[in-house]
């Protein structure tokens, strides 16, 4: 592993002295690759090169072992313990920074909800869940924007799709993805009963055209008046647009936009998602055996997480971990439940090529 580390590291400075060369500076598509490399590199190199002090320090704390000073010994010795533990440590984080990335990690992401069992506390779950990413997404400095929604008669929603923009919003997100299921005492229940609700949550990354095979041909555009919300707006101009793809049956539709053009682009964006995800499982699916690093299939139908009102308890069924305090996840709170299954997700995957 260290040859291979150190083979990028040369490719590093190799990349830093192109950036000195006058070719370089005058080919702004070069130079735009050159960089991009580099700072793929940048966390690799940092780690390696805490790694090398820390093993350059050991030595020298080593040579120091036979010193006739008593005192030097000593403290030769506690500088020799804890060095070896940073080097343990930086190797492992080595690792960790030489797994394959996604390629969709840094992306934006279209995330839909929609309300599963439960009826209308199903949506109001569903509203829950919309308000639980919006406000992770403020606490990132994120950008949210609702491509779409329907909502019930309750206040909740059948569904909502929306977008999330902001550095490395997939790679942080794509493991919410799948079954959340709420136990609680509705708002409506005269009797105190607790029911139990679901709403089904997909996270896919943005894409570009270029990066789905797509057929304009084979895609049906409806355009028609909005319905819901919107002011005289939606009853006298024809905005909301409905995507129809016949090959695979997805429809995707947008009309929270009050201009046709906007909730086209919109629409357009969510059906490239999907379809650029659909393809993404079947390679998965295809791949099942091998990938023995996953963490659940991320499947919509799979049962990933339960919010226990009653006893204040969230459970993540993929890892077994339980936590306490739902009003601060809630509130957008996310970071200890979304590091506890992507560290998972790297242990079994440093597992597989250990």
């Amino acid at each position: 592993m260290l040859e291979r580390v150190a083979d990028l590291y040369a490719r590093f400075e190799e990349l830093t002295r192109l950036l000195g060369d006058p070719d370089v500076l005058a080919d702004h598509r070069r130079m735009q690759e050159i960089l991009q490399e580099r700072s793929q590199l940048d966390p690799i190199v940092a780690i390696y090169q805490e790694y090398v002090a820390a093993r350059e320090g050991l030595d020298e704390a080593r040579s120091m072992a036979n010193d006739a000073d008593t005192a030097v010994r000593e403290m030769a010795h506690d500088e020799a313990v804890q060095l070896e533990a940073d080097m343990v440590r930086l190797e492992q984080e080595l690792k960790v920074a030489l797994l394959p990335r996604d390629p969709a990690d840094e992306r934006n992401v279209i995330v839909e909800i929609r309300a599963g069992t439960g009826g209308d506390e199903a949506g109001l779950f569903a509203s829950d869940l919309f308000g639980m990413y919006q406000r992770y997404a403020e606490r990132r400095g994120w950008k949210v924007d609702i491509m779409g929604s329907s909502a019930n008669e309750a206040g909740g929603y059948r569904e909502i799709a929306f977008e999330l923009r902001g550095d490395g919003a997939y790679s942080r997100l794509k493991y919410e993805s799948g079954v959340h299921r709420v136990q609680r005492v509705p708002a409506t229940e005269q009797q105190g009963r607790i029911h139990t609700s679901t709403a089904t949550v997909a996270v896919m990354p943005e894409v570009d055209e270029v990066d789905v095979s797509i057929d304009w041909n084979d895609v049906r555009i409806d355009i028609y008046h909005s319905g819901g919300a919107g002011g005289q707006n939606v009853n006298k101009v024809a905005t909301a647009v409905r995507m129809t793809h016949n090959p695979s049956g997805i429809v995707v539709i947008c009309q929270d936009e009050r201009s046709q053009a906007k909730n086209r682009a919109k629409a357009e964006a969510h059906l490239l998602a999907k379809l650029y995800t659909l393809e993404r499982e079947k390679q998965d699916s295809e791949q099942a055996a091998l990938r023995k690093s996953q963490v659940g299939s991320g499947d919509r139908s799979e049962k990933i997480r339960t919010y226990n009102y009653p006893q204040d308890r969230i459970t993540d069924h993929r890892i077994g971990l339980t936590i306490h305090g739902i009003p601060r996840v809630m509130d957008g709170d996310l970071d200890p439940l979304i590091e506890a299954v992507s560290a998972e997700d790297q242990a079994r995957l440093l597992a597989t090529i250990a």
